[in-house]
């Protein structure tokens, strides 16, 4: 009878976890707040971006999407915290291009695994690099930068802030057959007003520190990264206009889940992210930034990521550049 007993007791226990789980498990979702990291300061462009896409996911979602900034080592803290959370949906990246597809180029040992260790949900926005020298540096073109770098190899340089810039740069020497020196600066703001004072050549940056700089005549746009021309910078030539057609460069972010997501909270966050990169004011935020905004699918996104990582490990390899 005993035994009886404690059996029916071990039944009653193991039903009623099973249906607990079977509870949760047909929840509707998202049934609590959404945490969304960010590897970047406060103030600077993924943040900004952030913050743009979060409040209007929450109004769509019914909860609420808290950003937190977990800043250091290239992104490389947040994209590992990401990587090892529970895949639940309850935890979300904002993943740049950098720890995304470049850091894998630049260090031999990652605590993340960018094809592994994520379930891309979307393409967030994207946007390209230009090319800038100082008000008063003598090149008023490509081509006449690469003549002064060739006809003054120790006084030309360049300055990066990270992975992206100085990848764009090491190709644009490669492509040029060029020898810019790398100077390393904290921010895009930094390496762009370095050209502006005149302290180092050029640099490639992404729009928001230039456009302010630009707009006041600090300095030169060359050319820009684009395909074709970009309506933000008219006047502006392309790479390829300027003779380089495999300097086609457009850096993105995207919107990242741990790996083991189950597949229908995928197809709600991905349909809520094309939601809300439809919406004029959102679109209109974006281009403020220099930002396109861009939604794709899981797929799409996924096959990117591959490409740009075997792109600049070419890139990475070529230039001899290792961060570890």
């Amino acid at each position: 009878m005993r035994f009886t007993k404690a059996l029916f007791g071990i039944v009653t226990v193991a039903a009623a976890v099973l249906a607990s789980t079977a509870a949760q498990a047909q929840a509707p979702y998202p049934g609590k707040p959404i945490q969304l990291i960010v590897g970047y300061a406060p103030g600077g462009g993924t943040d900004l971006l952030a913050r743009i896409i979060a409040a209007k996911m929450a109004e769509g979602l019914g909860q609420p999407v808290v950003i937190e900034n977990k800043v250091g080592a290239q992104s490389i803290i947040a994209a590992q915290y990401v990587a090892k959370a529970n895949p639940d949906g309850y935890t979300l990246l904002l993943g740049p291009s950098g720890p995304v597809s470049m850091n894998p180029a630049l260090y031999s040992k990652l605590p993340y695994s960018p094809l592994r260790d994520f379930a891309p949900i979307s393409l967030v926005g994207s946007f390209p690099l230009i090319l800038v020298v100082g008000q008063s540096h003598p090149a008023k073109s490509v081509a006449q930068l690469i003549e002064y770098a060739k006809a003054n190899p120790d006084k030309a340089n360049y300055g990066a802030s990270a992975a992206p810039f100085q990848l764009a740069a090491e190709l644009f020497k490669q492509k040029t057959g060029t020898a810019f020196q790398h100077i390393a600066y904290k921010g895009s703001n930094e390496s762009v007003n370095a050209v502006a004072t005149g302290e180092i050549t050029m640099t490639l940056a992404d729009p928001p520190p230039v456009v302010g700089q630009f707009k006041a005549g600090r300095v030169r746009a060359l050319a820009i990264t684009t395909p074709a021309a970009h309506p933000a910078w008219p006047g502006v030539p392309t790479m390829r206009e300027a003779g380089f057609k495999d300097m086609d460069i457009e850096l993105w972010t995207g919107l990242l889940a741990p790996a083991g997501t189950p597949q229908p909270v995928i197809r709600r966050l991905h349909e809520e992210i094309v939601r809300v990169l439809k919406l004029p004011d959102v679109r209109e935020r974006f281009a403020t930034l220099g930002v396109d905004p861009v939604g794709s699918t899981p797929e799409e996104f996924s096959r990117v990521i591959a490409a740009d990582i075997a792109k600049w490990t070419a890139v990475a390899k070529a230039a001899n550049i290792k961060a570890d």
